[in-house]
């Protein structure tokens, strides 16, 4: 089969398209024929080797297993003896390690589901990992709840767009903050007040939030707590890529410990892979409630490419590669 591999660590162009072995499942698998996978910040941090802290985790000197991509949709290829979830030809979506290639293992209890009936498999392979951030951040994390004032700091991204959407579906009044190109865009999603961060600063604005999902991680704490209601919740999901050797890190825990102190809270949060969550997402969209945004499809071929447009920080939605 074709897949995406790589060799060493750096620029997007040390990622090669490549022939394979065929992965086999095993008695509990579900070999999954890939249709459409999505470009992740943490893809970008794997084959970049950054930031450096982490890098053990990846290969300390090169690559371990250097396979990329996590999101995905497709049929069923084949499945174990012990595998009853699943049947061949069935249309699943969700996560599975090394989906920028043909055929991706995946355990059938994990993170793997059918796929929305009214989503295209680039639409479906859009939505795991940004969606179920944005809903573990909004509603585990962040406790939104009916009547609180959120605000969504990076709302035009790939969880920002999620996040938008999701906590309507909680009742809750969204402030949005995005840049001038994509403020119609948010508007369109369900946002009550969007502010364009290239003409208004949102921390020096007039309103006051029950709960931020801090995205872009653009602003201190020591700015961020300007707009924060008494006993507000400011969820901390990313952070500038400025430093090689803490990236983002940096920024997540410093904000946490910043507000140690305060009534606020500010936590940091990683999504948890998992069916019930991806079920969640599924029936939300299948109920015309949650629409992932799409910017560009790319070709297998041009991983390279949509790597080096992902590494801006200012994709629209999602990346989508076509296999």
């Amino acid at each position: 089969m074709r897949a995406i591999v790589y060799d060493s660590y750096g620029p997007p162009d040390v990622l090669q398209l490549r022939e394979v072995a065929d992965p086999a499942a095993g008695q509990t698998d579900v070999l999954v024929r890939v249709r459409a996978a999505a470009a992740n910040p943490l893809d970008w941090y794997a084959f970049t080797g950054t930031p450096l802290v982490v890098r053990p985790g990846f290969g300390l000197r090169k690559p371990d297993g250097a396979r990329l991509g996590a999101d995905l949709a497709g049929v069923v290829d084949a499945v174990g003896k012990d595998v009853t979830r699943f049947k061949p030809g069935d249309e699943v979506f969700g996560t599975g390690k090394g989906s920028f290639a043909e055929l991706v293992v995946v355990v059938q209890e994990g993170a793997i589901v059918a796929k929305p009936a009214n989503l295209s498999f680039e639409e479906a392979a859009a939505v795991p990992v940004a969606g179920l951030t944005a809903l573990q951040g909004l509603r585990d994390k962040g406790g939104a709840r009916a009547g609180q004032q959120v605000l969504i700091n990076g709302a035009a991204g790939g969880v920002g767009t999620f996040a938008v959407q999701i906590a309507k579906t909680f009742d809750t009044e969204v402030t949005a903050v995005c840049s001038t190109r994509n403020v119609g865009l948010i508007r369109s999603l369900g946002a009550d007040r969007v502010i364009d961060y290239t003409s208004q600063d949102f921390t020096r604005d007039s309103g006051r939030y029950d709960l931020v999902l801090d995205i872009a991680g653009s602003r201190p704490w020591s700015e961020l707590k300007r707009v924060l209601r008494r006993d507000a919740t400011v969820v901390i999901i990313g952070g500038p890529k400025a430093s090689r050797m803490f990236g983002p890190i940096g920024h997540l825990f410093g904000t946490a410990l910043a507000s140690l102190p305060s009534s606020q809270k500010a936590t940091v949060f990683i999504s948890k892979e998992g069916a019930d969550d991806l079920n969640t997402l599924r029936g939300m969209i299948e109920a015309g409630k949650l629409e992932p945004v799409v910017e560009k499809t790319y070709p297998l071929s041009q991983v390279p490419e949509a790597m080096t447009y992902l590494g801006t920080g200012h994709v629209r939605g999602k990346l989508v590669i076509t296999i």
